[in-house]
């Protein structure tokens, strides 16, 4: 994938199929068409086609020209009516250029699947509501990865005969390979192996600083989930890797088959610019379509070392130094040795830019501006070893307080200072308090923004009007990231609900009423630009594997197909499901990996599994319980609950035994149910996630006999509170 803003073109185009034209009208509902390709929408009614969480936000988005609310039924899968109300016209959707309104049933948390949202005679695709919705979105969409591994089999054990394939680019013929890879003329006067790794894309190229911001955020997915006590839902065993049942948790195993690779481009010692990684290895010439690895007869060629590349690598080593330690400290040394190299050798070369002609073959990936890549390293290996110099690295850089770490656009691999911010939010490290508070307020506003983007459009997407480019659907997937962090550093559960919603986006809720994701949703993409997973072009090759992602609309028009097929297309309508339409239609590591980021956060529940439900996990808490107006027979009272412990809690229930026989007549910011004199407490959506040191508060009315003691002891999920 080429830089984010008016990338150039870098894929061989072949012409196909056409688009739909023209608008669909159903029952006075205006329905805009989809690409070909995939099911045309056929109903106004855009929902998340693989459905909602019980306790997740549930909203769709219709569309229709009436200016007056509607009404809408939701009704379960043998037709019964179980929840209603009126729909909010939000008038005209400027990056659909669509007029829409929308369906708010979060309300309802009722379990199910079948489920169909009607409004005005028109019905949703079906969908379910059940708290295991992401459990399968989370595998497939880190088994991706799997998928794109260079160097390896992928055996059919794993990932089914359709997607099984010999190893590519190990020198086997036809291949010339990647284990002894000479430099471009001029560059280098050797050969070097940089075997394995991930294919970046639908060609086999492979690139470091796409390589190493995809890799940081499939490992920052088990920190994330570690800190919030769930990392055994992505542990050994869990996912589909061949090195499953090493006592190392499995996604650790995928971002590692990246990370040898990463350490392979490093420039050797006793050679020029030792120390620096190669910016990219692949083909010297653009390959036709289709093509399978193995197939590929092209010679290959490393390309010239740039810093952008090297602060990549020594980022993601540094953060493998701190994960990895428990389970391989020899790996993380080494990870640790990589990333002060690489660091040393960018400081030496601080101006080694990749340029935007080398394009030939495989993107350009060109990135003239390193400073916050510098930054983004420096943090990590702050994080890493703790040591003066990283930190007054960190201190020093204009983007330790600059406003525009977390731009309008998110982040990506050419705009990484974000990154550097959400490691020292989360890490703990040795910078002043207040530094730390100023980071994490950083992360907050830049989440806060999102979700002021997403309250003013018709289909709740956190980018701006602008930000259709291409792979807009990795922008929406990082900025539900960002949303994520904010609400672990907060315990306000508006942040979960922001980042639960971008799921709706790409699942079906937006302006062609079709999933994004493979083989998830009703309507889903199926034709990916792909060598391999090429089955518009070859009928015996496969579709793309379920949970791959499309780039998504790009009012750029950067392929033919798209400018030919697209001509006039609103900027959320700009995609078409073909192949050759690389610009929109393209997969890539670094958007399926906040994809599989999010997934794996959407999956988890209350129990310590993240699987199968249940009661929360028990934890460490402080209890105040204040009564705010008494009177002859009845009272208020104030509890406020704070987790004391070290990670956070997700969903919550307090009991506690009133004493003297009060009865609690209602409650306010949550749900309170009494049997006897026990009395239980649970969360509401925007209050379910209490971050460690977060405190969440409720409000009680109820009747006592004259007399009204105070409760003498709570727990928290199970657990005894002080």
């Amino acid at each position: 994938m080429p830089r984010t803003t008016a990338p150039p073109l870098r894929r061989l185009p072949r012409l196909s199929a056409a688009l739909l034209t023209g608008t669909l009208l159903l029952g006075g509902l205006a329905v805009a068409p989809a690409a070909s390709g995939a099911t045309a929408a056929t109903t106004a009614v855009r929902v998340n086609q693989v459905g909602y969480l019980p306790d997740g936000p549930k909203r769709a988005t219709v569309v229709t020209t009436a200016t007056q609310a509607l009404s809408w039924q939701l009704r379960n899968a043998a037709g019964t009516v179980v929840a209603s109300g009126p729909t909010v016209p939000r008038g005209a959707d400027a990056p659909s250029g669509q007029s829409v309104q929308v369906a708010d049933f979060s309300s309802y948390q009722g379990t199910g699947t079948g489920y169909v949202l009607s409004v005005d005679g028109s019905g949703s695709v079906p969908f379910d509501i059940r708290a295991d919705l992401y459990d399968a979105l989370r595998s497939d969409a880190m088994a991706f990865f799997h998928h794109q591994r260079s160097g390896i089999a992928i055996d059919a054990s794993l990932v089914g005969a359709a997607y099984a394939r010999p190893a590519g680019h190990l020198g086997v013929s036809p291949n010339k390979g990647d284990v002894s890879v000479p430099c471009q003329a001029t560059v280098c006067d050797y050969t070097q192996d940089v075997r394995g790794g991930w294919y970046d894309a639908g060609d086999h190229g492979k690139y470091v600083v796409n390589g190493g911001l995809s890799t940081w955020l499939v490992v920052n997915s088990f920190e994330r989930a570690e800190r919030a006590g769930k990392g055994a839902a992505l542990g050994d065993s869990t996912l589909r890797v061949p090195e499953r049942g090493n006592g190392v948790p499995d996604v650790l195993d995928e971002a590692r088959w990246e990370l040898d690779f990463l350490m392979r481009m490093q420039v050797p010692a006793g050679k020029p610019y030792a120390g620096m990684a190669f910016h990219k290895v692949h083909d010297a010439a653009w390959t036709g379509m289709p093509l399978r690895p193995d197939q590929d007869a092209q010679p290959r060629e490393l390309h010239r070392p740039s810093t952008a590349a090297t602060l990549n690598l020594a980022a993601a080593a540094a953060q493998c130094a701190r994960v990895y330690r428990p389970y391989d400290s020899a790996y993380a040394d080494r990870c640790l040795s990589a990333a002060r190299r690489a660091w040393t050798a960018a400081q030496a070369n601080p101006a080694m830019y990749a340029p935007s002609s080398d394009s030939t073959g495989g993107g350009a990936y060109e990135d003239a501006r390193v400073t916050d890549e510098f930054y983004w390293a420096a943090a990590e290996l702050y994080a890493a070893t703790g040591e003066s110099a990283y930190r007054d690295a960190v201190t020093s850089s204009s983007w330790h307080t600059s406003a525009d770490a977390f731009s309008p656009y998110g982040f990506g691999w050419a705009d990484t200072a974000a990154l550097g911010r959400l490691v020292l939010a989360t890490v703990p490290t040795g910078l002043p308090a207040s530094d730390v508070a100023r980071v994490r307020a950083s992360v907050t506003a830049a989440a806060d923004g999102y979700l002021s983007r997403m309250a003013a459009q018709g289909y709740a997407v956190p980018v701006p009007a602008d930000g259709y480019f291409w792979g807009s659907n990795g922008e929406v997937a990082n900025d539900a990231v960002v949303m994520a962090v904010a609400g672990e550093l907060t315990g306000d559960a508006r942040y979960r609900a922001g980042a639960l919603e971008t799921m709706d986006y790409l699942l079906g809720r937006n302006a062609l009423g079709l999933s994004y994701v493979t083989g998830h949703g009703e309507s889903a993409a199926q034709n990916q630009h792909h060598r391999f997973w090429a089955h518009q072009l070859d009928a015996s090759l496969p579709h793309p594997p379920a949970g791959s992602l499309a780039g998504g609309p790009n009012s750029g028009l950067q392929d033919p197909i798209a400018a030919q097929r697209l001509a006039s297309c609103a900027p959320a309508a700009c995609y078409i499901d073909h192949i050759d339409s690389y610009s929109t239609n393209e997969v890539a590591v670094n958007w399926n990996a906040p994809l599989a980021w999010l997934a794996a956060y959407a999956a988890e529940r209350a129990s310590d599994d993240g699987g199968s439900g249940g009661e929360p996990p028990a934890s460490a808490c402080a209890v105040t319980y204040t009564v705010t107006n008494s009177w002859n027979t009845g009272f208020t009272a104030n509890v406020t609950v704070e987790n004391t412990g070290r990670t956070a809690v997700d969903g919550w229930q307090l009991t506690w035994a009133y004493p003297d026989g009060q009865r609690v007549t209602s409650a306010w910011n949550a749900t309170v149910t009494q049997s006897g004199t026990a009395v239980g407490a649970r969360n509401t959506d925007w209050n379910r996630t209490l971050a460690p040191g977060a405190k969440a508060s409720f409000g009680v009315q109820g009747t006592h006999n004259g007399t009204n003691p105070a409760p003498d002891s709570f727990s928290l999920n199970a657990g005894a509170c002080s």
